[in-house]
C-alpha cells in the first residue's frame, strides 16, 4: 500500500475544495463523511439500531435517515453523541480501511474531519490541515448550509480546537484567501506528495 495522507479541517474550512483538486488529478479520495453516510443507509445494521435507540422519529418517510433530526439530538446531548460514536465509528473504520487498501493512485487521501479526534489518524502516513480562522468557518458554514450561527458554533465547540489541530499537522494549506489562492496551494501539495509517493 502506498502513501496514505490524511486531510482535515474544521467545518467551513474548504477541505473539500482541497480534495475535488486532487481528485480531479486522479488521486483517490476516501472520504469519512461519505463513508459516514453508507454505514448507515436502510438496510445496514446500524441504521436499525439507530431507530430503535432514537425512535422511528429520526426515519423519513422512506426509510433512511433523517440526518438532520439525529444532528439536533446528539448536539444537544453529549450522552447521545458518544452513544452514536460508539455504535458508528469502528464501521467507519472498517470501510475507510477497505476503502484504502482497494486504491491504486500514486497516494491515497483520507479526508476526515474527525482525522485527529479519534483512531483514523493510525490510518495515514501524514497530516494535511486545511486552515481558516473561527470567524471565516463560521460565516462560510452558515451561507453554505443555511444554519444558524449558534448551531454552527456548537458544532465548531464539538470539534477539536484549531491550535491542537494545528499542532498535530505536517503540512498546513491556509484557506482564509481567494479560491484561487486555494488552487495554487493544491496544485503544490500535489506535486509534494507525488514526490513523497
Amino acid at each position: 500500500m502506498g502513501l496514505v495522507v490524511g486531510i482535515t479541517g474544521g467545518i467551513g474550512s474548504g477541505k473539500s475544495a482541497l480534495t475535488n483538486y486532487l481528485a480531479s488529478q486522479g488521486i483517490t479520495i476516501v472520504d469519512a463523511d461519505v463513508v459516514a453516510r453508507v454505514v448507515v443507509e436502510p438496510g445496514r445494521p446500524a441504521l436499525e439500531a439507530i431507530a430503535d435507540h432514537f425512535g422511528r422519529d429520526i426515519l423519513q418517510a422512506d426509510g433512511s435517515l433523517d440526518r438532520a433530526a439525529l444532528r439536533k439530538v446528539v448536539f444537544a446531548d453529549s450522552n447521545e453523541r458518544i452513544w452514536l460514536e460508539k455504535l458508528t465509528h469502528p464501521l467507519i473504520g472498517e470501510e475507510i480501511q477497505r476503502q484504502i487498501a482497494a486504491s491504486d493512485s500514486a497516494y491515497t487521501v483520507l479526508s476526515s474531519p474527525l482525522l485527529l479526534e479519534g483512531s483514523q489518524s493510525e490510518m495515514v502516513d501524514m497530516v494535511v490541515v486545511v486552515d481558516v480562522p473561527v470567524e471565516v468557518q463560521v460565516a462560510r458554514t452558515m451561507s453554505r448550509d443555511s444554519n444558524d450561527e449558534g448551531q454552527v458554533r456548537r458544532i465548531i465547540a464539538a470539534q477539536m480546537d484549531r491550535d491542537a489541530r494545528l499542532a498535530k499537522a505536517d503540512i498546513v494549506v491556509d484557506n482564509s484567501g481567494s479560491l484561487g489562492d486555494l488552487e495554487k496551494q493544491a496544485e503544490a501539495l500535489h506535486a509534494r506528495l507525488l514526490s513523497l509517493a
